[in-house]
């Protein structure tokens, strides 16, 4: 392996970097939130209905950018296509900090709904690009680990620049670290046949898979219609559909359970959200790490990725009783909690990688904007149905704890329910014949 080079986890390392930015734009509105019930003088009642609201109009462009992202990156190419994006969602991220009430952060949140649903199609894309298929769910996994670093890094600094600076300044310096990305995405970042630093021993390693190689002498462009006619297209939306609203939970509503449950400050929430992060980033890289070391010793691949997503499907299952070991000892609840981020961010490194299983590479950024999209979907139905109207309700009445009981439940059923009807759909995972 040392004879055919490591540039391509330079790359690697590029789409980690961005998506760790991505999640760290997104989270911190979720440390601000009680800055912000201060600022506008908002009761418990209003502070849930309104950050629901807000989240809401984030999901709902999320999932409206999704539908464009994927085609367009397919269209422009990785290198600009991902650029664009991200310069876009960091003068999104740094706008937030000009909104005066819940419209002002609705109409920031949807700009940075739109322009972060580029990172995954683009993420993705940049994946199948540069590595084969044996190493894609792992390099998959460690890019998309930077999610939890983005996240682990928000309470480590969010509350703290908001004390000593205002909550407005937490907005504008996260948002601009996504212009350093930039800088050293130009200077790194080229396709595989025009990138000058690449070996020809690494470049022919990355393009060892045969299907693909066959696959990729036909350019004719492949429409939506055509792509949402395979069945592995709404295996991989429907998957979506069910597991990623979870993660957005976790995402939005960890720092408030906290504080409500266990009435910690701010500032108090730091720790304890920072080590479910810290958890699920290792569940990202041992994800994707455990069907590679399955295929390598001469698994299917089919067989490697859906026997690795069902083991992470059942490690989900402990949240369930995260309230029960909660009043036992806070720390428990912390720490069953971030054994199913793990196992989420485990299943999303093996799902994303299932696209580039099934599909050619010219087609990557569209179905993963596709099942994008589909995933916005979830998370907008699981505020509407689930956080906005339960958790609404069971603040007016003094028993959000029964809201949080609920809401572990539906997130420790998600995936096994998600792998059933993926198995049933594409039991081989086969690639489709364009």
């Amino acid at each position: 392996m040392e004879k055919v080079g490591k540039y391509r986890w330079t790359i690697c390392g590029l789409v980690f970097f961005a998506t760790t930015v991505n999640y760290l734009d997104r989270a911190v509105i979720s440390l601000i939130k009680p800055y912000l019930a201060t600022a506008f003088q908002w009761n418990a009642v209003q502070e849930a209905a309104n950050y629901a609201n807000i989240e809401i109009a984030f999901k709902v462009a999320y999932a409206l950018g999704m539908i464009f992202a994927g085609r367009i990156i397919d269209k422009l190419g990785t290198k600009i296509g991902y650029a664009l994006a991200t310069c876009l969602w960091s003068v999104a991220a740094v706008c937030h900090a000009f909104a005066t009430g819940t419209m002002g952060f609705s109409i920031a949140r949807i700009f940075l709904g739109v322009t972060e649903s580029g990172n995954f199609p683009a993420a993705i894309k940049a994946t199948a690009e540069w590595f084969p298929k044996k190493e894609r769910a792992f390099a998959t996994g460690i890019f998309n680990s930077g999610s939890n670093i983005g996240a682990i890094i928000a309470p480590l600094s969010v509350p703290f620049i908001a004390e000593k600076m205002g909550w407005q300044w937490a907005f504008i310096l996260t948002g601009l670290i996504g212009f350093i990305w930039l800088i050293l995405w130009f200077i790194y970042y080229e396709v595989p046949n025009k990138q000058k630093r690449l070996s020809e021993e690494e470049f022919k390693y990355i393009h060892s898979d045969k299907d693909d190689e066959l696959q990729e002498r036909n350019t004719e462009k492949v429409s939506w219609g055509r792509l949402l006619a395979f069945k592995q297209t709404w295996a991989f939306a429907i998957g979506k559909f069910l597991t990623d609203p979870i993660w957005w939970f976790y995402l939005f509503w960890l720092p408030d359970f906290l504080r409500k449950q266990y009435h910690l400050s701010s500032t108090d929430i730091a720790w304890p959200t920072a080590l479910v992060y810290i958890i699920s980033s290792l569940g990202s890289i041992g994800g994707g790490w455990l069907p590679m070391k399955l295929i390598n010793n001469g698994w299917p691949v089919f067989k490697a990725r859906k026997t690795s997503m069902l083991i992470y499907a059942f490690c989900v299952l402990p949240i369930i009783f995260a309230q029960v070991l909660g009043s036992i000892n806070m720390w428990l609840a912390v720490l069953v909690i971030g054994i199913a981020a793990a196992a989420h961010q485990a299943w999303s490194a093996n799902i994303f990688t299932t696209v580039s299983d099934m599909f050619p590479k010219k087609t990557t950024a569209s179905v993963t904007g596709i099942g994008g999209m589909f995933g916005g979907l979830g998370g907008i139905l699981l505020s509407l149905l689930v956080q906005k109207g339960m958790f609404v309700h069971y603040e007016s009445i003094g028993q959000i704890e029964t809201g949080y009981y609920i809401m572990f439940f539906i997130c420790g059923a998600a995936y096994l329910g998600a792998w059933l009807i993926m198995h049933f759909l594409v039991p081989k995972l086969k690639q489709i014949d364009l």
